[in-house]
């Protein structure tokens, strides 16, 4: 390794390290690279990046920068850069243990559903980049002049389900970052705290995909899950209406076709469409 290489190299070091080895780390890379502005640079350079880790993460997660405000969300930030430093340049793909860093953090035990507010907020964030798909809505007629076994429903670019046993949605809605979204705090309080008899949450699975360039979520419908579930695996029309009891179809299709999450229905004995 050049010299020059050998000093990128612990340039990096220094700057995602953490914990009690951080300081003599820094300290070995001053005594390394002994100029006069050494410290000086590395403090500035040490600046800059957990300025880039808050925005990088505030962009991709506002509802939970909002949820845990600007003091100790760039804390947290700061902290997740240590534990989990980019692996890519592009920090477009940085953040996605973060679920899992929520979850492991004594800190935040007191805050449940954290977690799987990221989760919704990071499939949101994968939504926006998901190959384009086009629509093709002529087919729709497919679907009175086929049988269901040999039909394919194409869904938007983009679909994921998050299940929590919190209001995640409610959450994401109420602090007005999704496409659409009407703030509600009153919902998300009475969600969190007397959505049952017994006064636990109200749970809900979060449908996430993209409508045109916008991402989208909302709240699945009853039976939605398993029949969504069932599509995006590949299976006919006919075996998702057997993974379903109580969705009701008549609604979910013009909803669906309405908000862009179907965009087309493909027949066996047609020519797949990829």
């Amino acid at each position: 390794m050049s010299s020059l290489a050998a000093s990128q190299q612990a340039l990096l070091t220094t700057l995602f390290a953490a914990g009690r080895n951080a300081p003599e780390i820094a300290t070995e890379f001053i005594a390394a690279n002994a100029h006069q502005t050494s410290a000086r640079g590395l403090n500035a350079y040490t600046s800059n990046a957990h300025s880039l880790a808050e925005r990088s993460l505030a962009s991709v997660y506002p509802v939970l920068a909002q949820l845990l405000g600007d003091e100790s969300f760039a804390a947290f930030a700061r902290a997740f850069w240590h534990a989990h430093p980019p692996q890519r340049g592009d920090l477009a793909h940085w953040g996605d243990a973060l679920t899992g860093f929520i979850a492991a953090s004594p800190q935040l035990a007191d805050v449940p559903y954290l977690a799987d507010v990221a989760r919704v907020e990071w499939a949101l964030h994968q939504a926006a980049t998901a190959p384009d798909a086009e629509a093709d809505l002529a087919t729709l007629h497919l679907l009175m002049e086929q049988d269901p076994a040999l039909l394919y429903l194409r869904l938007a670019p983009g679909v994921k389900l998050v299940p929590s046993d919190w209001p995640v949605v409610s959450i994401v809605h109420a602090h007005g970052v999704a496409e659409g979204s009407t703030p509600d705090l009153s919902r998300v309080r009475e969600r969190l705290h007397s959505g049952s008899a017994d006064g636990a949450a109200t749970a809900e699975t979060a449908l996430v995909w993209r409508q045109g360039f916008k991402p989208q979520v909302r709240e699945a419908l009853p039976g939605e899950p398993a029949f969504v579930a069932a599509l995006h695996a590949g299976h006919t029309l006919d075996e998702a209406f057997s993974a379903i009891d109580t969705l009701d179809f008549a609604v979910w299709l013009p909803q669906s076709v309405a908000t862009g999450l179907l965009l087309a229905v493909d027949c066996l004995t047609l020519p797949l469409i990829p």
